[in-house]
């Protein structure tokens, strides 16, 4: 290892350098292009990764809605066009005959989908509001972030039918002064008073409720407006290692079966998987890191290549200068490190320089993207990446360079002086 520090063998280094000054500053361009171009682009692939994750951090990944239409389609003495209502009894089928289901909440709704929204007063103020039926399940499949001091509906609220009610936070707006605090206080919905139990804070990111939705139990929602067993439609995440599209599809056949509803009547139940758009966009982002760890490593490798061919012509150049120092007494393996020091040398350079001038374009993007109403957060790359990168960089570099290290070793001392 004591070549690496021969102040000679480093002078000869850049000796050589300087003697083709131009066409080593191109190749260590094409080199360093080929790690800019695979971190900027894994960079900005890991951006967008980052802000789907960021979307969908608050609803389970592999979630659906699933709901009841009308069959298109005549079956079992039933004509087309008959209505179908989903059902509790539906909720639990589903539990038990499906095991690839985690998480299954079904819910009842007034104001949203095209109904009448709840009217809804406190003191001199009044609104119209969305009006939710729920279990405590459902913050399984959608977190709700609850302002401190309050909570969502619990077991207890359920087992006792109590009026209690979740307020969202336009609600909040609308009808409390700005220092006060709902907690505890009573609104009338309809003609029935709640209490308020909490305030749900829309959180960044997809969300299943809007900041005008109310939220009550289940089983209140039951005995208030006469419902029964009947639910609007159901709310279901699946495990994160299962096929959810498949899923999905064994959800509405069973519900077909459930409803005597002809097997072919795709028309019958309606449903909106969240798992298999994301799914969608997350291979996106994979597609993106996959395309920039081609281009890189192919441009690196185009760069690489172009170092060798310039050490091999710097060893052209320089026959009479190795023959002189063979003839003094150098040794091939002396000689040979010197043009392998050289190769890697310049692809070190190269990275460095790519890796730095890669890390100012996403500090850019970064900069650029902070405030804007679009899914990318964050656009880096892992540091065990990045090392990696230049690793391969630095092995390429000793590779290629044993071709011209080889050409100047095989030149006979003898033969060198001879040239003029």
């Amino acid at each position: 290892m004591g070549f690496l520090f021969d102040r000679n063998t480093w002078q000869e280094i850049f000796g050589s350098i300087s003697k083709n000054r131009t066409r080593t500053i191109i190749t260590i361009i094409g080199v360093l292009w080929g790690i800019f171009i695979y971190i900027a682009l894994s960079g900005a692939a890991k951006g967008l990764d980052n802000g789907f994750d960021k979307v969908f951090k608050t609803v389970a990944i592999n979630s659906m809605f699933v709901w009841a239409q009308s069959t298109s389609m005549p079956y079992d003495g039933f004509k087309t066009g008959r209505p179908l209502q989903l059902k509790l009894e539906d909720v639990k089928t589903i539990q038990n005959r499906i095991p690839e289901v985690q998480y299954i909440a079904p819910r009842i709704t007034q104001g949203d989908f095209g109904s009448e929204p709840v009217y809804t007063v406190r003191g001199q103020k009044f609104g119209n509001y969305i009006l939710n039926g729920d279990y405590p399940i459902y913050t399984k499949i959608s977190t709700k972030k609850i302002y401190d001091g309050g909570r969502f509906i619990n077991q207890e609220d359920i087992d006792q039918a109590r009026k209690v009610i979740v307020i969202g936070e336009r609600v909040e707006q609308e009808l409390y002064n700005k220092d006060e605090d709902p907690v505890g206080t009573w609104i009338r919905v309809g003609s029935v008073y709640f209490q308020v139990i909490g305030v749900h804070k829309l959180a960044q990111g997809v969300s299943f409720d809007s900041d005008t939705a109310m939220f009550i139990p289940f089983t209140t929602y039951q005995k208030l407006y006469n419902s029964g067993d009947n639910i609007g439609y159901m709310c279901i995440a699946a495990y994160d290692d299962v096929d959810v599209v498949q899923v999905e599809k064994d959800i509405k056949t069973l519900l077909r079966n459930i409803h005597r509803v002809d097997p072919k009547d795709e028309r019958a139940f309606g449903s909106f998987n969240l798992g298999e758009a994301f799914s969608k966009t997350m291979g996106f982002a994979d597609g993106l890191t996959f395309m920039s760890l081609v281009v890189g490593i192919a441009t690196i490798l185009a760069g690489v290549i172009g170092i060798g061919n310039i050490l091999l012509i710097s060893v052209k150049e320089r026959t009479k200068e190795l023959g002189v120092r063979r003839a003094l007494g150098a040794t091939p393996a002396e000689v040979r490190n010197q043009i392998v020091m050289e190769s890697v040398f310049l692809t070190l350079i190269a990275g460095i320089l790519g890796i730095i001038l890669g890390a100012g374009v996403l500090a850019l993007i970064n900069s650029f993207t902070k405030d804007i109403d679009f899914p990318y957060t964050n656009p880096t790359v892992p540091i065990p990446y990045v090392i990696g990168a230049l690793i391969i960089m630095v092995v390429l570099g000793t590779l290629i360079g044993l071709i011209p290290a080889q050409r100047a070793v095989s030149i006979r001392p003898i033969e060198a002086l001879r040239e003029e």
